[in-house]
């Protein structure tokens, strides 16, 4: 700060665009969109925020990563002194306000449960995030701009359009990929592009990444508005859902208990979100 300048001033905007930066990892959304943010106030500096998930027992490891960068999107900001994160209604909301409070990380806040930190999990759940954008925007340049299954080899970061290149950008820069324009769109999580004899298959196992993705958040969307029934106008309508195209190839499919078809994720070093939800020590 220069002679004469005065201190930065927070404002409630600039919080609310902060939480907007803090993703469910298993959904692939912002908090703010979900309608898991219930209150927020902004004092000189100092913030608090109040958090809400759709049940009592979503697992701990999520619950944490949600509170824990909330509080660091909120204490990056300019013009901030103090930062007090409150997850409501949760059977373990005490031990994780304290723990982000305190700054113990994941192991500190549950030293005789987990393994280790959770920066594995969080990747686990950025690459089905990118895996499942691919077959989004590959949708997007099947249905409306007349690209066949057989041209996307060559389909790159430039081509696509802009509300497509942001999203895959995103979720590009969370893995660590290169985004210049020239870059090839259907790679893996380490950048390996995908064989051309391959991208069937592979755009397969994408939409059925995509459809797990997005079950699970219209079904914990729905959760939400079950316990809180004021939670449906906070919750903002989903972005991706404009995404969802026909590309011509089926999901991984199997036929659950009931008899009804169900899209499953069949990658063994790949765990399904579901189980991720049950158990502390997850990401292990």
């Amino acid at each position: 700060m220069t002679p004469g300048d005065s201190p930065a001033v927070l404002t409630p905007s600039e919080v609310d665009a902060a939480l907007g930066t803090v993703i469910d990892p298993e959904l692939d959304e912002p908090v703010t969109d979900l309608g898991f943010v219930t209150e927020r106030t902004v004092v000189d500096g100092d913030v608090a925020v109040h958090l809400r998930l759709p049940t009592a027992f979503c697992s701990p490891n999520f619950a944490y990563l949600m509170v824990a960068d909330a509080h660091d999107a909120i204490a990056a900001l300019p013009g901030v002194r103090t930062v007090r994160i409150v997850l409501d209604d949760h059977h373990d909301s005490d031990r994780i306000n304290r723990g982000v409070a305190a700054g113990l990380g994941f192991a500190g806040t549950y030293p005789d449960e987990a393994a280790g930190e959770l920066d594995q999990l969080r990747r686990t759940f950025r690459v089905k995030a990118h895996t499942a954008f691919i077959e989004r925007v590959c949708g997007v340049m099947i249905r409306d701009h007349g690209w066949g299954v057989t041209d996307l080899a060559r389909l790159t970061i430039a081509d696509l359009p802009a509300k497509s290149r942001d999203g895959l950008g995103k979720r590009r820069a969370d893995l660590g990929l290169s985004r210049l324009p020239g870059d090839a769109v259907l790679v893996d999580e380490d950048g390996t592009a995908w064989a051309q004899d391959e991208i069937p298959v592979r755009l397969r196992y994408a939409k059925s990444v995509r459809i797990s993705i997005d079950g699970n958040a219209h079904f914990c969307r729905g959760l939400l508005r079950t316990r809180y029934p004021d939670a449906a106008d906070d919750q903002r309508p989903r972005s991706h859902d404009g995404f969802a195209a026909d590309l011509g190839v089926p999901a991984i499919r199997h036929r659950g208990a009931r008899g009804a078809v169900e899209a499953v994720d069949r990658r063994p070093t790949q765990a399904r979100p579901i189980d991720q939800r049950e158990t502390v020590g997850s990401a292990s």
